[in-house]
């Protein structure tokens, strides 16, 4: 069965609430990728409830056949490999009657309730080609396209890292990604075989991560840090919203993951930036929510807008010409 959408003549594209969906039928969403010289082939399958349909999901979509989301599978450490992801720029005073407004449907995650603050720091060394490829397609909004990162919560190095590939195929976000011994990153970055004795689980995550690297002769470019406020639920559909505030950035060409350390920028942006994240469909209380908010949605890279913005504040970052990350 085949989803057809239809946009509100009088709302802007990047509006959710501006879609119309009609269907009907049962589904589930399957997403297989597979590496190529050209590095991103995707296939999927998509169907969705015509409850799901016209009740929820009928404000997630473009003018065409809706994107797969099948399987929804969770990697071992609970995070979502295959999700829908609408994100918003909000002020802090929107953001906490958003969080108060969410508290009776979502709980803190694990993370969140080990902290007192009740959040967490996050921070992702960012690799990308020496043109910029992957940053440029982020900002010119390129439909299907990845993003390379190795990821962190802390700098104790006894603490994995995790080398991850964020992939966007039209509307649906594929997450993959690999724990990696801090140890280890210098030498994988650089080439050197995958130590067998610690890396005896799946590795396919890396070895593709490798892979694209090398593909696009990808290294790192800059670190982005942030603190999230997360919340979620235990249904099959995993909603998951998250709160991200205070974005930093240092323009870094080592392969070090770190927090802490000087030559940290705070970016431009005071706002929080929202993000709902669910995997089939879109709950009625989150449609109400986005409406009696009067939420937009917007397209919001953390990479791109700091590489921007050490650009445009010339932090070390290289030119992005024509391009302004807004």
């Amino acid at each position: 069965m085949e989803i057809k959408l239809k946009r509100c003549c009088t709302c802007p594209p990047a509006d959710l609430a501006g879609w119309r969906a009609m269907g009907g039928g049962q589904t589930t969403l399957r997403t297989r990728v597979v590496a190529h010289p050209r590095l991103f082939i995707a296939w999927g399958g998509c169907e969705m409830s015509g409850d799901s349909v016209r009740g929820t999901v009928e404000r997630y979509g473009r003018h065409s056949k809706v994107a797969p989301l099948g399987g929804a599978t969770i990697a071992a450490d609970g995070t979502l490999r295959c999700r829908y992801e609408c994100k918003y720029q909000i002020s802090e005073a929107k953001a906490a009657a958003v969080e108060k407004f969410i508290q009776p449907y979502l709980h803190s995650d694990r993370y969140c309730k080990l902290q007192p603050t009740g959040s967490y720091p996050i921070v992702s060394l960012y690799l990308d080609s020496p043109n910029l490829q992957l940053c440029k397609e982020s900002l010119t909004g390129q439909k299907n396209r990845f993003k390379l990162r190795i990821r962190g919560y802390n700098d104790d190095p006894a603490y994995p890292k995790f080398f991850e590939i964020k992939r966007r195929l039209n509307f649906t976000i594929i997450k993959d990604r690999q724990r990696v011994k801090h140890s280890d990153i210098e030498c994988l970055l650089s080439g050197g075989p995958l130590p067998e004795q610690y890396y005896s689980t799946e590795q396919e995550p890396l070895k593709q991560f490798l892979f694209y690297t090398r593909a696009i002769n990808a290294g790192p470019l800059v670190l982005v840090r942030y603190i999230r406020g997360a919340y979620e639920d235990d249904s099959e559909n995993r909603v998951r919203v998250t709160f991200d505030r205070k974005l930093s950035f240092k323009m870094c060409d080592q392969p070090r993951v770190t927090l802490n350390g000087s030559g940290w920028q705070r970016h431009p942006i005071n706002d929080v930036i929202l993000e709902i994240k669910f995997t089939s469909r879109f709950p009625a209380w989150l449609t109400h929510l986005v409406r009696c908010f009067e939420l937009r949605q917007q397209s919001f890279s953390k990479y791109a807008n700091c590489v921007c913005g050490a650009s445009a504040m010339k932090f070390g970052a290289p030119r992005v010409y024509g391009l302004n990350g807004t």
